[in-house]
Protein backbone atom coordinates (compact mmCIF):
# COMPACT_ATOMS: atom_id res chain seq x y z
CA UNK A 1 0.00 0.00 0.00
CA UNK A 2 1.53 3.14 -1.09
CA UNK A 3 1.77 5.94 1.39
CA UNK A 4 -1.48 7.96 1.93
CA UNK A 5 -0.72 10.52 4.23
CA UNK A 6 1.46 13.58 4.82
CA UNK A 7 0.86 14.33 8.59
CA UNK A 8 1.37 12.64 11.65
CA UNK A 9 -0.25 13.08 15.35
CA UNK A 10 -1.72 12.20 18.66
CA UNK A 11 -4.30 13.65 20.41
CA UNK A 12 -6.46 13.35 23.96
CA UNK A 13 -9.62 10.98 23.46
CA UNK A 14 -11.66 8.95 25.35
CA UNK A 15 -10.05 6.32 27.14
CA UNK A 16 -6.61 7.94 26.75
CA UNK A 17 -4.76 9.25 23.87
CA UNK A 18 -5.36 8.85 19.48
CA UNK A 19 -3.34 8.33 16.79
CA UNK A 20 -3.97 10.28 13.79
CA UNK A 21 -3.09 10.63 10.16
CA UNK A 22 -3.90 13.83 8.60
CA UNK A 23 -6.16 14.89 11.31
CA UNK A 24 -7.70 11.61 10.83
CA UNK A 25 -8.40 8.91 13.62
CA UNK A 26 -6.63 5.86 12.76
CA UNK A 27 -8.95 2.66 13.07
CA UNK A 28 -8.03 -0.68 13.94
CA UNK A 29 -8.93 -3.81 11.31
CA UNK A 30 -12.64 -4.04 13.28
CA UNK A 31 -13.08 -0.85 12.62
CA UNK A 32 -12.53 0.53 15.62
CA UNK A 33 -10.46 3.98 16.45
CA UNK A 34 -6.97 3.47 18.12
CA UNK A 35 -6.89 4.86 21.16
CA UNK A 36 -4.64 3.95 23.43
CA UNK A 37 -4.16 4.23 27.07
CA UNK A 38 -0.89 5.93 27.83
CA UNK A 39 0.75 9.12 25.88
CA UNK A 40 3.91 7.50 25.51
CA UNK A 41 2.44 4.60 23.26
CA UNK A 42 0.78 6.68 21.41
CA UNK A 43 3.65 8.40 20.38
CA UNK A 44 5.39 5.65 19.87
CA UNK A 45 2.99 4.46 17.16
CA UNK A 46 2.90 7.49 15.73
CA UNK A 47 6.05 6.86 15.13
CA UNK A 48 5.77 4.12 13.24
CA UNK A 49 3.83 5.74 10.83
CA UNK A 50 5.71 8.58 10.69
CA UNK A 51 9.06 6.53 10.07
CA UNK A 52 7.12 4.56 6.88
CA UNK A 53 8.37 5.58 3.24
CA UNK A 54 6.44 5.69 -0.21
CA UNK A 55 5.36 2.04 0.57
CA UNK A 56 3.63 1.27 4.21
CA UNK A 57 5.35 -1.99 5.48
CA UNK A 58 2.93 -3.06 8.31
CA UNK A 59 5.58 -5.15 9.44
CA UNK A 60 7.86 -2.43 10.24
CA UNK A 61 4.84 -1.57 12.88
CA UNK A 62 4.69 -3.96 15.77
CA UNK A 63 3.51 -1.70 18.29
CA UNK A 64 0.66 -0.44 15.69
CA UNK A 65 0.00 -4.42 15.57
CA UNK A 66 0.10 -4.99 18.96
CA UNK A 67 -2.44 -2.00 19.87
CA UNK A 68 -4.90 -3.16 17.26
CA UNK A 69 -4.74 -6.38 18.61
CA UNK A 70 -5.74 -5.28 22.17
CA UNK A 71 -7.84 -2.81 20.98
CA UNK A 72 -10.40 -5.30 18.87
CA UNK A 73 -9.98 -7.70 21.99
CA UNK A 74 -8.51 -10.44 20.05
CA UNK A 75 -10.79 -10.79 17.75
CA UNK A 76 -13.21 -12.46 19.55
CA UNK A 77 -10.52 -14.77 20.90
CA UNK A 78 -9.44 -13.36 24.06
CA UNK A 79 -10.56 -16.51 26.26
CA UNK A 80 -8.82 -18.74 23.71
CA UNK A 81 -5.72 -16.91 23.51
CA UNK A 82 -4.90 -16.90 27.47
CA UNK A 83 -5.79 -20.44 27.58
CA UNK A 84 -3.03 -21.26 25.00
CA UNK A 85 -0.77 -18.49 26.64
CA UNK A 86 -1.12 -20.21 30.18
CA UNK A 87 -0.60 -23.46 28.68
CA UNK A 88 3.12 -23.00 28.15
CA UNK A 89 3.41 -23.57 32.03
CA UNK A 90 2.65 -27.27 31.72
CA UNK A 91 5.67 -27.99 29.70
CA UNK A 92 7.77 -24.55 29.93
CA UNK A 93 11.02 -24.70 28.36
CA UNK A 94 12.77 -23.06 31.68
CA UNK A 95 11.52 -26.27 33.32
CA UNK A 96 13.92 -28.61 30.42
CA UNK A 97 17.57 -28.68 31.66
CA UNK A 98 20.40 -30.44 30.19
CA UNK A 99 22.05 -33.75 31.89
CA UNK A 100 24.88 -32.78 30.02
CA UNK A 101 27.69 -30.85 28.79
CA UNK A 102 28.50 -29.32 32.49
CA UNK A 103 28.97 -26.30 31.07
CA UNK A 104 25.75 -25.88 29.00
CA UNK A 105 23.90 -27.09 32.78
CA UNK A 106 25.98 -24.57 34.49
CA UNK A 107 24.75 -21.75 32.38
CA UNK A 108 21.10 -22.82 32.16
CA UNK A 109 21.14 -23.10 35.93
CA UNK A 110 22.77 -19.34 36.03
CA UNK A 111 20.53 -18.01 33.49
CA UNK A 112 16.40 -19.73 34.46
CA UNK A 113 16.73 -20.87 38.28
CA UNK A 114 16.44 -17.13 39.29
CA UNK A 115 13.60 -16.47 36.44
CA UNK A 116 12.10 -19.85 38.32
CA UNK A 117 12.73 -18.40 41.44
CA UNK A 118 11.30 -14.69 41.10
CA UNK A 119 8.00 -16.68 39.45
CA UNK A 120 7.54 -18.65 42.41
CA UNK A 121 8.40 -15.67 44.52
CA UNK A 122 5.69 -13.39 42.35
CA UNK A 123 2.57 -15.57 42.16
CA UNK A 124 3.10 -18.38 44.68
CA UNK A 125 4.06 -20.64 41.57
CA UNK A 126 6.62 -22.85 42.27
CA UNK A 127 7.79 -24.91 38.38
CA UNK A 128 9.47 -28.58 38.70
CA UNK A 129 12.86 -28.85 36.60
CA UNK A 130 14.01 -32.29 34.62
CA UNK A 131 16.32 -33.40 33.24
CA UNK A 132 13.64 -35.63 31.32
CA UNK A 133 12.99 -35.82 27.61
CA UNK A 134 9.15 -36.36 28.74
CA UNK A 135 7.00 -33.84 30.34
CA UNK A 136 7.64 -32.97 34.14
CA UNK A 137 3.49 -32.63 35.76
CA UNK A 138 3.32 -29.30 36.90
CA UNK A 139 2.07 -28.45 40.88
CA UNK A 140 -1.55 -27.87 39.93
CA UNK A 141 -1.78 -25.04 42.35
CA UNK A 142 1.23 -23.57 40.20
CA UNK A 143 -0.79 -23.82 36.89
CA UNK A 144 -4.34 -22.32 38.53
CA UNK A 145 -2.06 -19.57 39.89
CA UNK A 146 -0.40 -18.68 36.73
CA UNK A 147 -4.08 -19.33 34.76
CA UNK A 148 -5.46 -17.03 36.95
CA UNK A 149 -2.91 -14.23 36.49
CA UNK A 150 -3.14 -14.64 32.86
CA UNK A 151 -6.38 -14.77 32.62
CA UNK A 152 -6.90 -11.07 34.65
CA UNK A 153 -4.42 -9.11 32.40
CA UNK A 154 -6.76 -6.60 30.31
CA UNK A 155 -6.01 -7.41 26.34
CA UNK A 156 -3.27 -4.46 26.54
CA UNK A 157 -1.13 -6.77 28.78
CA UNK A 158 -2.19 -10.02 26.84
CA UNK A 159 -1.18 -9.13 23.45
CA UNK A 160 2.64 -8.76 24.09
CA UNK A 161 2.35 -11.46 26.74
CA UNK A 162 1.51 -13.59 24.13
CA UNK A 163 3.76 -12.20 21.39
CA UNK A 164 6.89 -12.68 24.08
CA UNK A 165 5.73 -16.53 25.08
CA UNK A 166 5.20 -17.69 21.38
CA UNK A 167 8.37 -16.42 20.82
CA UNK A 168 10.31 -17.49 23.73
CA UNK A 169 8.64 -21.10 23.61
CA UNK A 170 7.67 -20.34 27.52
CA UNK A 171 5.80 -18.49 29.73
CA UNK A 172 8.33 -17.73 32.50
CA UNK A 173 10.17 -15.96 30.12
CA UNK A 174 7.07 -13.75 28.26
CA UNK A 175 5.92 -13.18 32.06
CA UNK A 176 9.65 -11.44 33.35
CA UNK A 177 9.93 -9.31 30.15
CA UNK A 178 6.20 -7.87 30.35
CA UNK A 179 6.35 -7.60 34.20
CA UNK A 180 10.12 -5.47 33.61
CA UNK A 181 11.75 -8.38 35.49
CA UNK A 182 13.83 -8.68 32.50
CA UNK A 183 14.84 -6.72 29.35
CA UNK A 184 14.65 -7.86 25.78
CA UNK A 185 18.53 -8.50 25.36
CA UNK A 186 17.91 -11.08 28.66
CA UNK A 187 14.63 -12.19 27.21
CA UNK A 188 16.75 -13.55 23.87
CA UNK A 189 19.60 -14.76 25.86
CA UNK A 190 17.68 -17.50 27.98
CA UNK A 191 15.11 -18.17 25.33
CA UNK A 192 17.73 -19.18 22.61
CA UNK A 193 20.71 -19.87 25.77
CA UNK A 194 20.65 -23.67 23.86
CA UNK A 195 20.81 -22.96 20.44
CA UNK A 196 23.12 -20.24 21.32
CA UNK A 197 25.88 -22.95 23.20
CA UNK A 198 25.16 -25.29 19.83
CA UNK A 199 26.74 -22.33 17.42
CA UNK A 200 29.17 -21.47 20.17
CA UNK A 201 30.49 -25.07 19.28
CA UNK A 202 29.37 -25.34 15.54
CA UNK A 203 28.54 -22.27 14.02
CA UNK A 204 25.75 -19.91 12.53
CA UNK A 205 24.18 -20.17 9.40
CA UNK A 206 22.61 -17.49 7.54
CA UNK A 207 19.05 -18.96 8.05
CA UNK A 208 19.49 -19.19 11.64
CA UNK A 209 20.94 -15.78 11.96
CA UNK A 210 17.77 -14.44 10.08
CA UNK A 211 15.37 -16.40 12.20
CA UNK A 212 17.24 -14.98 15.65
CA UNK A 213 17.60 -11.54 14.27
CA UNK A 214 13.57 -11.88 13.90
CA UNK A 215 13.90 -12.91 17.69
CA UNK A 216 15.40 -10.28 18.94
CA UNK A 217 12.95 -7.63 17.00
CA UNK A 218 10.07 -9.23 18.48
CA UNK A 219 11.74 -8.78 21.95
CA UNK A 220 12.63 -5.54 21.79
CA UNK A 221 8.84 -4.38 20.48
CA UNK A 222 7.20 -6.08 23.22
CA UNK A 223 9.61 -3.96 25.69
CA UNK A 224 8.76 -0.99 23.69
CA UNK A 225 5.36 -1.11 23.71
CA UNK A 226 4.99 -2.98 27.96
CA UNK A 227 7.09 0.32 28.99
CA UNK A 228 5.23 2.74 27.28
CA UNK A 229 2.38 1.31 28.14
CA UNK A 230 3.83 1.87 31.76
CA UNK A 231 2.67 5.74 31.23
CA UNK A 232 -1.07 4.87 31.23
CA UNK A 233 -1.14 6.27 35.15
CA UNK A 234 0.53 9.52 34.42
CA UNK A 235 -1.79 12.30 34.11
CA UNK A 236 -2.15 13.63 30.14
CA UNK A 237 0.57 15.87 29.13
CA UNK A 238 -2.14 17.10 26.39
CA UNK A 239 -1.91 17.17 22.60
CA UNK A 240 1.18 16.11 20.56
CA UNK A 241 2.03 14.66 17.53
CA UNK A 242 4.63 13.92 15.05
CA UNK A 243 4.92 15.70 11.58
Amino acid sequence: MKRFYKSVGTEVADGGHAVLLDGRLIRTPARRPLVVPSLTLAEAIAAEWDAQGEEIDRRAMPLMRMAGTAIDDLAGMRDQTADAVARYAETDMVCFWAAEPQKLVERQQATWRPLLEWLEQAFDAPLAVTSDIHAQQQPPQSLRALHQHVHRLDSFRLVPLSVATGTAGSLVIGLALVMGRINAEQAFDAAQLDETFQIEEWGEDDEARRRRAGIVTEFQAVERFCRALDDADMPPAGAAGTS
